[in-house]
């Protein structure tokens, strides 16, 4: 794997959960030279618990206000940063990412998210509970189109495709 020069800073991967964001942030930080930090981590670090744990003993609200003060608190330079799916529901949040660099949806059909999330079901999703994966799908997905300055599919190929697809994209745009 070869490292590619990057003009941007910091590159935040934005979209639900299942479509990829850890595994193909990891590669594309790689790619580019840049350190990788996935936010779900800091926070379960600075909370000792996991997402699910802190969802089901005080909600996902509490969750949504611990993911915004951990991403105002922590660096965000020379970083590909994962996002929590929940990110979008914070315009503090989404306004320092976008300061800091191009923000990247990735994006997939409802039926692969479906697909890939019921592999992994305690992922600690931030939504009132009586929502199903398809009502968050339909009520986050025009956040992420307007928050995000790319778009790109994660649905097809592996995660070293949609890394590279990534790359392209932000090359065609520097």
């Amino acid at each position: 794997m070869t490292t590619t020069h990057t003009p941007y800073d910091t590159i935040s991967l934005i979209g639900m959960p299942g479509v990829g964001k850890s595994t193909t942030g990891v590669i594309l930080a790689k790619l580019l030279g840049l350190e990788f930090a996935d936010t779900d981590l800091a926070i379960q670090a600075r909370e000792g618990r996991t997402l699910q744990e802190i969802v089901d003993s005080e909600g996902y609200l509490t969750l949504r206000r611990i993911e915004e003060e951990v991403l105002l608190a922590i660096d965000v330079s020379q970083r590909v940063l994962s996002t929590g799916g929940s990110v979008v529901y914070s315009e503090a949040i989404m306004r320092r990412l976008a300061t800091a660099g191009p923000v990247v949806y990735l994006a997939a059909d409802l039926a692969t998210l479906e697909r890939r999330v019921a592999a992994n079901p305690l992922r600690g999703i931030a939504s009132d509970g009586a929502q199903t994966f398809a009502d968050i799908y339909k009520e986050r997905t025009p956040l992420y189109e307007r928050y995000a300055t790319h778009r790109v599919d994660a649905a097809n190929g592996n995660a070293d495709a949609v890394a590279a697809r990534i790359v392209s994209t932000l090359h065609a745009d520097a």
